[in-house]
């Protein structure tokens, strides 16, 4: 992917840094941040040790700048269930969202903010730190949806907004575990469709 720019000679390299961002997001979300080296980073990416380190900074950084664009490549169905017009709709998106994006062949399967947080060592508490702040993000938009829903007389005045969305982002990372394990995207659904069949009615 590197290429020598025109010009004298001896220029720094150029790279598609686009390109590099998203072979780079393979690799963690492959391998978890832990497992993945700078050299796997490097290889994926196809630059060298020095060019990473020019344009992203250094692992951590690089890895900050990959969750920021799976949040808004992969993990963009958030953000557009938030926006459904009912309680249960936003749910049964997120989750169904959740089974597309961690079981697509194209792409690792689970989830990103999952594999990268399951063993971090004292080096990658700055990680480790990111992503509890990421997927309490995320809580916490769903429990503002669900909060507007029961204002709004979408869910049931005694429904507890925050145990609704703790419920279905718990159930979301599980459904990324499972994937991760080879669960199949037909089983993973049939458990989604199977969590929201005692949603709390109107």
């Amino acid at each position: 992917m590197e290429r020598q720019q025109s010009g004298s000679i001896g220029r720094p390299r150029g790279f598609d840094a686009d390109e590099a961002l998203e072979r780079a997001m393979l690799v963690f979300w492959r391998h978890g941040y832990e497992g993945a080296s700078t050299a796997n980073l490097t290889n994926a990416m196809g630059i060298s040790t020095t060019s990473m380190y020019a344009a992203f900074g250094n692992k951590e950084k690089l890895f900050r700048k990959v969750l920021e664009r799976y949040t808004e490549g992969p993990s963009a169905y958030m953000a557009r269930a938030l926006e459904e017009p009912t309680a249960l709709g936003t749910a049964t998106a997120i989750l169904a969202g959740t089974v597309r994006t961690t079981t697509r062949p194209a792409n690792p399967h689970g989830c990103l903010g999952v594999q990268s947080a399951l063993t971090v060592s004292d080096s990658g508490e700055g990680v480790r730190e990111l992503l509890v702040a990421w997927r309490n993000d995320g809580h916490s938009c769903l429990r503002e949806r669900f909060q507007r829903a029961v204002d709004e007389g979408d869910l049931p005045a005694d429904a507890d907004p925050g145990l609704l969305a703790r419920y279905i982002t718990t159930f979301g990372y599980g459904i990324a575990v499972q994937a991760a394990s080879g669960v199949d995207r037909g089983e993973l659904q049939e458990m989604a469709d199977a969590a929201l069949r005692n949603w709390p009615p109107v």
